[in-house]
């Protein structure tokens, strides 16, 4: 049977509004039944707004039921992938819908056919490993969740909860000492009180390794105060944005890497697009690895990407300023400006 398009509205329309209102609602979590009752409440009102306010001819199609539960709108929305599965935000929202109904297989399988289509998507690799390890009795991280992480790692080297769950995969694993390690690369760029929280898992595996503490203060030694931090301001050309029309969600990447060496960043920071034109200060905080710091070189080239899937990784179509190369410590900002003419 084929779904009539509006009654796939009603359907993705409830599930975006559980997926939004997830967040919003989660401090007023009584029962998990009563809370999936009230976000189901609120995506109805929502079908009705839009009954009032949009086109209610539309949805007055003879074929269109709106769902009257958030099972039914599942149903609709596996009903619409089985007919069309080329959509991986579609099988995403799915696995999300599956996870929060407490269906933790169906979640995990939904998100494998997401990464299927989508396999360079950070946020999604990530959900996916982490799924699978949710979907496991005993809570384990397997050998593709890990091989997720590591890919969204290589694409977002500061992704915070790859380098997390990274870190409990390799605990897991009984590598301890490189659970620690990997843990340590989220102190500087963590609050203080996760820091104080993430430091007592990471003295745990040290001991487990044999090894001593961490140093009082560890997380603060690696960035010291201003000696190599970087200042830098980006900007877009006027005359570039007169002439392109650039997506309204699209990231800014504000990257310094070995000059002439692996594209890895050795310090990273990620913006909106609307932040622009933006003032930024690069140090040991934004590395993404404990192994490289900015602190350690004499020497960085600068740049900034506009990208428009998130990806820290360069990919087709996305936007990149001329390198800068900087001898550090700088002696002033550096100023990038995306899109100018080529001197």
């Amino acid at each position: 049977m084929v779904i009539p398009p509006t009654a796939l509205f009603a359907a993705v329309a409830t599930l975006l509004t559980f997926g939004v209102l997830a967040w919003v609602l989660r401090p007023l979590w009584r029962t998990r039944r009563t809370w999936i009752a009230g976000v189901l409440a609120l995506g109805l009102a929502t079908l009705a707004l839009y009954r009032v306010v949009g086109t209610p001819a539309a949805l007055d199609a003879p074929a269109f039921e709106a769902p009257e539960s958030l099972e039914e709108a599942v149903r609709q929305l596996e009903a619409e992938l089985q007919r069309n599965p080329a959509q991986p935000d579609g099988w995403a929202l799915l696995a999300r819908s599956q996870a929060a109904m407490g269906n933790p297989v169906a979640a995990r399988n939904a998100y494998a056919r997401a990464v299927e289509l989508a396999p360079d998507e950070p946020a999604l690799l990530v959900d996916a490993a982490e799924s699978r390890a949710l979907a496991d009795p005993q809570r384990h991280f397997d050998d593709q969740a890990v091989a997720w992480l590591q890919r969204a790692l290589e694409l977002e080297p500061a992704h915070q909860r790859a380098t997390w769950f990274l870190g409990v995969a390799q605990r897991q694993a009984r590598q301890p000492a490189e659970a620690a390690k990997t843990w340590e690369s989220l102190l500087p760029v963590v609050d203080a009180a996760t820091a104080r929280s993430l430091r007592v898992q990471i003295d745990e595996a040290r001991a487990e390794a044999g090894l001593p503490p961490l140093p009082a203060g560890a997380e603060g030694a690696a960035a010291p105060a201003g000696t190599h931090a970087l200042t830098v301001k980006v900007a877009l050309d006027p005359s570039f944005a007169e002439r392109v029309r650039l997506r309204g969600d699209a990231t800014v990447f504000v990257i310094a890497r070995l000059p002439d060496g692996p594209p890895m960043p050795v310090a990273v920071e990620r913006h909106a697009l609307a932040d622009l034109p933006l003032e930024v200060v690069l140090d040991d905080g934004d590395s993404p690895m404990p192994t490289q710091k900015l602190s350690a070189l004499q020497e960085v080239e600068v740049l900034t990407r506009i990208s428009a899937s998130g990806s820290a990784a360069r990919g087709e179509g996305d936007l990149e300023s001329a390198p800068v190369r900087v001898a550090l410590p700088a002696s002033g900002p550096v100023e990038l400006v995306l899109g100018a003419p080529a001197p």
